[in-house]
């Protein structure tokens, strides 16, 4: 049995590289250019796509892996890089199942084109399964769509936005429409990504007014409300262990830099590294016990998706679950690494200080806590009766 090497699609020096741009890009607000186009240039971008469709013919496992260990170099790299993936993850889950309809999405990621998550719009809490977007047919059998979305990761340069909206005047409405849209005047990207973390993703708000997708990229068309159609189960579990693998990835390089920075320090008292305090080795301790208990939770959850195994109504619990103590965790760690570290991780050039920023993005992308846990409580006592 062959075993996975992480080095032959993100090998040392490439991600070196990476590690040495993040802090600029974070200081300077900027997106990261040079790594989206090293990554490109690295086959990166088609990593799900089939080989016979020109791509690396990996599976969501793998693909996790990765991300891990791109977040470990570059949190906010990884996270932009995580919503073209689920484009490109959907598009697996479609294709190994039979399901027709997104093989342009391979074909575009093979080609280099860089595939945008446009879900998210301000207050609307049933995410997948509505939306404020107004999407009206047009006589060719496509869709206008007119709306506001945020948290539109690559901003500045993705090729195609992956959307949803809500038709409300066809005959059989409401319908939930799932498109992709290309960059066009109807598509207008605002100059709003101004926060605490994060930064580099460059997820500024995107105002649409009459985007059309042609009928060729009208991927779904699906009832509102919980649905178990592809579209539905695709995005949310290849999102969901993407993100939680981000986030793992975070904790990962909090944890090795505490390590490092225990062998390093010594106490001015007693001349011992401080590796050999019982405080810190129970902190660090504390933290490798949090975390070694994501990675394989990650890989199995991705392995059932990839092998198709049918989790049933569980699918939901599980994938907010591992999303949710992903988060966590990452946060626990990376407070306890700036505890290990000292008041120099305070500093805003410290990596520490940076990855303290970037974790805190993670509670805010879905599942949220509450919505994680009313998932969690239905599954186990079943839902509020009426």
């Amino acid at each position: 049995m062959s075993t996975f090497d992480p080095t032959a699609y993100l090998p040392d020096d490439l991600l070196e590289r990476i590690r040495e741009r993040a802090p600029i890009h974070d200081r300077e607000n900027t997106f990261p250019e040079q790594d989206l186009d090293e990554l490109r240039t690295a086959g990166y971008l088609s990593i799900l796509v089939p080989v016979e469709r020109g791509g690396a013919g990996l599976g969501l496992a793998e693909a996790a892996v990765l991300q891990q260990r791109l977040a470990t170099a570059a949190p906010a790299t990884a996270l932009a890089i995580n919503m073209h993936l689920v484009w490109t993850g959907v598009a697996k889950v479609f294709s190994d199942r039979g399901v027709p309809g997104l093989e342009f999405v391979q074909d575009g990621a093979a080609a280099g084109e860089v595939f945008a998550f446009g879900i998210s719009e301000g207050g609307n809490d049933l995410v997948l399964f509505g939306s404020d977007t107004d999407a009206v047919p047009t006589d060719d059998g496509g869709y206008a769509f007119t709306g506001t979305k945020i948290f539109t990761s690559l901003a500045p340069v993705w090729t195609r936005l992956g959307l949803h909206g809500l038709d409300t005047t066809s005959a059989d409405a409401p319908k939930l429409v799932f498109a992709f849209v290309e960059r066009t005047d109807a598509v207008v990207t605002g100059d709003d990504w101004d926060t605490l973390g994060m930064r580099a993703t460059q997820s500024r708000t995107t105002r649409l007014d009459g985007a059309r997708a042609d009928a060729a990229h009208v991927v779904r068309r699906i009832d509102p409300g919980p649905n178990p159609d592809p579209i539905v189960f695709g995005i949310f579990s290849v999102f969901e262990i993407l993100l939680a693998s981000v986030y793992t990835g975070i904790a990962r390089r909090a944890l090795d830099l505490a390590v490092l920075t225990a062998q390093q320090r010594r106490s001015k008292k007693t001349g011992v590294a401080y590796s050999q305090d019982p405080d810190i080795r129970w902190r660090i301790a504390d933290m490798g016990l949090a975390y070694d208990a994501l990675p394989p939770q990650i890989a199995a959850l991705a392995r059932d998706v990839d092998e198709k195994v049918d989790n049933g109504a569980r699918w939901f619990a599980l994938l907010s679950g591992v999303k949710h103590r992903a988060i966590t965790m990452s946060k626990h760690v990376v407070d306890q690494a700036m505890l290990v570290a000292g008041g120099g991780s305070y500093f805003s050039s410290n990596e520490l200080s940076r990855l303290y920023r970037d974790v805190l993005a993670g509670a805010f992308h879905p599942s949220d806590p509450e919505s994680a846990h009313a998932t969690a409580a239905s599954s186990w006592l079943g839902p509020i009766e009426s």
